[in-house]
């Protein structure tokens, strides 16, 4: 298997069939095998029977129902795991993230270990509010200066890495919290001087559902995540 494309949802009913639709046939006329895996956290909006509706019986699409548990990064580990592509791609399910960038990603993994979207390199942007794009840019500076990052987006989410970059990491560790979690993974990647390589992605209006995202809620868990990584020993294998 070439590629997983990891999909976490919470109440995406309005779009995730339409997200898997382009996502299904942007990668059919690529020359690699796939699957897509659907990662729902019982939504109670019926995101997971909506998939069931649309997709059951392609073997290419896999749709994964937690109960039990909840959370954005754990939800993207349970897909990881229960995933066979050498590559794996992991993205927001409303259409923030561009599914035509997904070529790019993978063909860029083929000299880079790990390829990342970035809103703020040349060409990069966001198409919805302009003072949520200030607030996160001055964010993922504070996260540059204090972690001494290379990448200019550590909030991004949307990211294609090569699964030997995984081998021997407690990835408990990395992968828990809400998009804190990604300022870790790109961490821990650096730290371990896996190559990462910048793309601009535009994010787009979202289809459909609501935000799941509270600004004042998560603005103190990241600032709290990136002192804990700063000011604590905390050892990546």
């Amino acid at each position: 298997m070439n590629l997983s494309v990891i999909l976490p949802t919470y109440n995406e009913r309005d779009s995730i069939s339409s997200l898997i639709t382009e996502i299904y046939e942007i990668l059919e006329a690529q020359p690699l095998s796939f699957e897509i895996i659907i990662v729902d956290d019982n939504s109670p909006d019926g995101t997971y029977r909506e998939i069931l509706k649309e997709w059951d019986g392609n073997p290419k699409i896999k749709a994964l129902l937690r109960k039990n548990e909840k959370g954005l990064a754990t939800a993207i580990l349970h897909g990881i795991r229960q995933s066979e592509g050498k590559k794996v791609i992991v993205m927001d399910t409303d259409f923030n993230h561009p599914p035509k960038l997904i070529p790019l990603l993978v063909n860029i993994t083929d000299y880079f270990e790990i390829a990342s979207g970035s809103r703020y390199v040349i060409g990069g942007g966001m198409e919805t509010s302009r003072f949520r794009y200030a607030g996160s840019k001055v964010f993922n500076k504070f996260i540059h200066y204090t972690l001494k990052m290379q990448t200019t987006d550590n909030l991004s989410g949307y990211y294609c890495f090569r699964r030997e970059v995984l081998d021997g990491l407690e990835l408990e560790k990395i992968f828990f919290g809400y998009g804190d979690y990604f300022i870790r993974f790109l961490y821990v990647m650096q730290g371990l001087k896996h190559p990462i390589i910048e793309i601009p992605v535009v994010y787009e209006d979202r289809l459909g559902g609501l935000s799941k995202t509270n600004l004042k809620t998560e603005f103190f868990r990241y600032f709290a995540s990136v002192l804990n990584i700063k000011f604590r020993i905390w050892k990546i294998k």
